[in-house]
């Protein structure tokens, strides 16, 4: 099964070029217009742990900086890396981001080759294990280091 990445954009041009992008390098991609529906799609019996998660700041019910701390603040989602991806330039929302947790900062629009970029370095290499016991092991997968 190949890693699956999640793209979480208002935009569905960026939803678009994103998941349309994953496929051809063969990963799965899963879409979500906001951060809100997102997570409530990872918490859900059908929800899968993603790879990589594709991320915008800014974005209606629920902002970027708040999905992603709702991320992070979960052992099993933590190990996820996150690429915030958004047109805020600014330093205090990149060093925000950061901090939050974000493994890397890329301003809209962001061209093809540097989104292949990207996905290869996070999943050249995915491993993928689970913790014994827990009813909810779709969420227990991680990846190998990324360092």
């Amino acid at each position: 099964m190949a890693p699956s990445i999640l793209i979480i954009d208002d935009s569905p041009t960026i939803r678009a070029i994103l998941a349309m992008t994953a496929r051809r390098e063969g990963y799965a991609a899963r879409c979500f217009p906001d951060g809100y529906m997102a997570l409530r799609w990872l918490v859900s019996l059908e929800g899968q742990m993603p790879a990589l998660i594709f991320l915008d700041l800014t974005m209606p019910r629920m902002d970027g900086f708040t999905v992603l701390r709702h991320l992070k603040s979960k052992p099993a989602l933590a190990v996820v890396p996150v690429i915030v991806l958004t047109s805020r330039e600014g330093r205090i929302d990149q060093l925000k981001a950061r901090l939050a947790g974000a493994c890397e900062y890329q301003s809209k629009p962001l061209p093809q080759e540097a989104i292949i970029a990207l996905l290869h370095r996070y999943l050249a290499l995915p491993v993928q294990a689970t913790l014994p016991g827990s009813s909810d092991q779709h969420l227990y997968q991680t990846q190998g280091d990324r360092s």
